[in-house]
């Protein structure tokens, strides 16, 4: 059993049901005042020297960095729905430096390049950082570090060994973590000062937006493209309004079906949930603490990530999510998934077991979206149409900052002309693709009870997890 197992039947259901009734299935960042009119949709055909599919963050920074390159260059954006509306204004908030899901996992997959990666990533994050302030994009930028917190004895031999490593890192035993978030549940922790910031994910897709169309991209919104074809010259982008004749296309949807087919089942889209509690009052902010206002993780497989999160009218809230990931057959992506009453309360429980000190909070926001997994853990990238078409996806949910990485990738490899991003093997080298069904089914159900059975057992990985780890896939976090 694993803390959060006992949480789960220690804390009363009513209690759950409570904090829950009435929350809202709207997700909490798109929940606000801020967002923007809806842009018209395409209803001509046009032409175009690139054409970016996908207004989530990788092509929003596509289309931003593409113009920056070259001014002159047209640069027409399509989106299916809205602008930031899927996995770019649903996540956590957490923009972190890693554009390998972790060192560990870096240097697992990559051992050659991942101190390299590792600064590629660094510096990215201050590129990020110096864009904001160019733009003047207001998305609540926060380097405040991130914080890994061990809620099992054996977890905080863990943590000691990583800052033992890393100088650049700091333990804290249970008084100094506590003293940093008071939790019962925190036996240790490690801070990070430099690798994480935080911010608001939909006001970061909306200042893009901005920052894109002030630069003069051309963004049509409820435009879903239906078919991308091409001929010698030119590629043939298909869409309800009109078709868009483009010279290069640069693919970012992501966890959605991709338009080269031979990526196709190197993604599967897994559902990731959280919860948003109301406004804190200033008594319960100082039960817990949390000054220097770090974003929070534990170390289980199936963990949970937390952040002080501040609404629109500055008052702070907590966000807390993560934990259960679910797949369903054939990689299926449907609204109704968007809601899991099963898995809140579960986030709800764990919550409550975290902080018993917030008893009576309740939650104002509840919701969900698709991540786009792949077997390794971090992005990947193809290109198609005799290098005039470029694709990068499966951030498995840590995707804020290494997008705009990706973005800068794909354009690299447009140009044709070889950089140092190309010549990364993270960019020439694949993840190993998912089987088709019903196998990933059965081998994605196969792994999380993996999982489920290593947390419950201090974290020893088992024979599925131990074949996975043979064979490069990156089941790991």
């Amino acid at each position: 059993m694993t803390i959060y197992d006992d949480a789960e039947a220690a804390v009363p259901a009513a209690r759950v049901a409570a904090a829950l009734a009435g929350a809202s299935p709207v997700p909490f960042w798109l929940d606000d005042p801020a967002r923007p009119e809806p842009l018209p949709a395409l209803a001509a055909d046009t032409a175009t020297d690139l054409a970016v599919v996908g207004g989530g963050y990788t092509g929003l920074w596509t289309a931003l960095l593409a113009k920056e390159r070259d001014p002159e260059r047209r640069v027409v954006l399509l989106e299916g729905r809205r602008i930031g509306w899927a996995a770019s204004g649903r996540n956590g908030g957490f923009c972190e430096a890693s554009l390998t899901h972790g060192e560990a996992n870096g240097h697992r997959h990559l051992p050659g390049e991942a101190a390299r990666l590792a600064e590629l990533g660094r510096e990215n994050l201050q590129e990020i950082a110096d864009t904001l302030e160019r733009y003047r994009i207001d998305c609540g930028f926060e380097r405040t570090g991130s914080l890994s917190v061990a809620t099992a004895e054996h977890q905080a031999g863990w943590l000691r060994d990583e800052a033992a490593a890393d100088p650049a890192l700091r333990y804290l035993d249970r008084s100094a973590v506590r003293a940093e978030v008071d939790s019962p549940l925190f036996r240790a922790g490690l801070w990070d000062r430099r690798g994480t910031a935080l911010l608001n994910p939909a006001r970061l897709a909306w200042g893009l937006q901005q920052a894109c169309r002030d630069l003069g991209v051309e963004i049509y919104e409820h435009t879903p493209v239906r078919k991308l074809a091409s001929d010698r010259q030119r590629l043939q982008l298909a869409t309800d309004g009109g078709t868009v004749s483009a010279a290069e296309v640069a693919l970012a949807t992501n966890a959605f079906p991709s338009l080269l087919p031979h990526t196709r089942l190197h993604t599967v889209p897994v559902y990731d949930y959280a919860l948003m509690t109301e406004p804190l009052s200033a008594a319960q902010l100082a039960g817990i603490g949390w000054t220097n206002r770090q974003g929070l993780s534990d170390l289980d497989n199936r963990f949970h990530y937390y952040r002080l999160a501040t609404d629109p009218q500055g008052r702070d809230r907590i966000l807390f999510g993560g934990y259960d990931a679910v797949y369903h057959y054939g990689r299926r992506m449907r609204p109704e998934y968007e809601q899991r009453p099963q898995t809140f309360g579960k986030l709800a429980a764990h919550f409550f077991a975290t902080f018993p000190q917030l008893d009576g909070v309740k939650f104002s926001h509840q919701w969900g979206g698709a991540i786009d997994t792949c077997s390794r853990f971090f992005a990947f990238f193809a290109t198609g149409h005799r290098g005039r078409t470029a694709h990068a996806a499966g951030f498995t949910g840590l995707g804020v900052a290494a997008s705009r990485f990706a973005a800068n990738v794909m354009l690299d490899l447009l140009s044709g002309e070889p950089t140092e991003r190309t010549r990364l093997r993270m960019v020439r080298k694949k993840p190993l693709p998912f089987p088709p069904e019903p196998l990933a089914w059965l081998g994605i159900q196969a792994t999380n009870g993996a999982l489920a059975r290593a947390d419950r057992n201090r974290g020893r990985r088992g024979p599925w997890l131990k074949l996975t780890d043979a064979v490069g896939m990156g089941f790991d976090s």
